[in-house]
């Protein structure tokens, strides 16, 4: 029973009443109280696991409002900024993946994120003024440099 010692024994319609102090304790206050009767808080969730991300999302909104981009920062701003931040990165580690599986590597270095946003022509416009360091250049021969091949004409013409 919820209700003082002192209150049963002064008032013997709150025996009657205790089958319902359940129902009373555990509706809530109006307004942004605390339920009634719980004295247990909730536990706190991350704004990152609410909208299902692994980018964190309050250290955005801190570098969004520090960097005085604008005044005011809205509540959605950094989760979107945080969910295109995430699938940028995992975009490039797939490529980047690929390409360090494709060299028989188990570790992504340097040189596979090269490969890998070279390749890819969005990202490649995207990150055309960036430079990667220790990445290398693309593999590329100018098709003057190649030897050139005989052609059937040639090897008549010798007969």
């Amino acid at each position: 029973m919820l209700v003082h010692p002192s209150l049963s024994t002064l008032c013997p319609l709150l025996d009657f009443l205790s089958p319902f102090s359940q129902i009373w304790s555990s509706s809530s206050m109006a307004g942004r109280g605390k339920t009634l009767g719980s004295g247990a808080s909730k536990k706190a969730t991350s704004r990152s696991s609410k909208a299902g991300l692994q980018f964190p999302v309050g250290r955005i909104a801190r570098f969004l409002k520090a960097g005085k981009y604008a005044e005011r920062v809205g509540a959605g701003a950094p989760v979107y900024l945080a969910a295109v931040l995430e699938y940028l990165a995992a975009e490039v580690l797939e490529l980047a993946g690929n390409a360090a599986r494709d060299n028989k590597k188990t570790r992504i270095v340097p040189r596979h994120i090269q490969l890998a946003v070279r390749n890819d022509e969005e990202l490649s416009k995207l990150l055309g003024d960036v430079t990667i360091a220790n990445g290398g250049v693309m593999p590329n021969i100018h098709n003057l440099l190649l030897p050139k091949k005989p052609s059937k004409q040639t090897a008549a013409d010798d007969d």
